[in-house]
């Protein structure tokens, strides 16, 4: 189950009694939900803050041209659906931090240690797991689900990537001659 927002979790409770029709979401859904969401600090988002970060498989590279006409490089991104699956913070672990997953993967294909990760928490089984250290105002609920949206156009990121391995490789292709 998806957590949602509180002033969703609202509209729906009010959708199921307003319109007395038998919807599958129920007010125990919402309570289960509810005891899920983290309250938001009184303070907003700062400059300081820092917010979670996401995983993607790189496509390939392109070029665009700017106004005066220069090339300027780009990489593409594949972001599949990311979903936080974990929240640490500072009271239970010391730090604040997300745990995102992206990817599907079955649960035969997964150890046991994982598959009851992922369903102590209520989330789908992810293939790979990152830890992102967040600022306590950049706490996200479980089951958030992040896309591309989480970034605005003309964003600075930090990119770290992990390279594919060639293996020992002959004098033309390790100094590309």
């Amino acid at each position: 189950m998806l957590a949602l927002s509180r002033g969703l979790v609202s509209r729906l409770q009010r959708v199921a009694v307003d319109s007395q029709l038998s919807l599958r979401f129920l007010s125990s859904d919402a309570a289960a939900i509810r005891s899920r969401i983290i309250e938001p600090k009184p303070s907003a988002m700062t400059p300081n803050s820092k917010r979670t970060g996401l995983i993607a498989v790189k496509c390939g590279m392109s070029a665009l041209w700017d106004k005066w006409g220069a090339r300027i490089p780009i990489t593409v991104l594949w972001v599949d659906d990311n979903i936080v699956s974990q929240i640490k913070t500072p009271e239970k672990e010391g730090f604040c931090a997300l745990q995102i997953g992206c990817g599907h993967k079955k649960d035969k294909h997964l150890t046991k240690p994982e598959v009851g990760h992922f369903r102590a928490q209520g989330v789908p089984m992810k293939r790979k797991l990152r830890e992102f250290p967040v600022t306590e105002d950049a706490l996200l609920p479980v089951g958030t689900s992040l896309n591309v949206r989480h970034f605005v156009p003309g964003q600075f990121v930090d990119i770290s990537g992990i390279t594919k391995g060639k293996g020992f490789q002959g004098v033309m292709k390790r100094h590309g001659f």
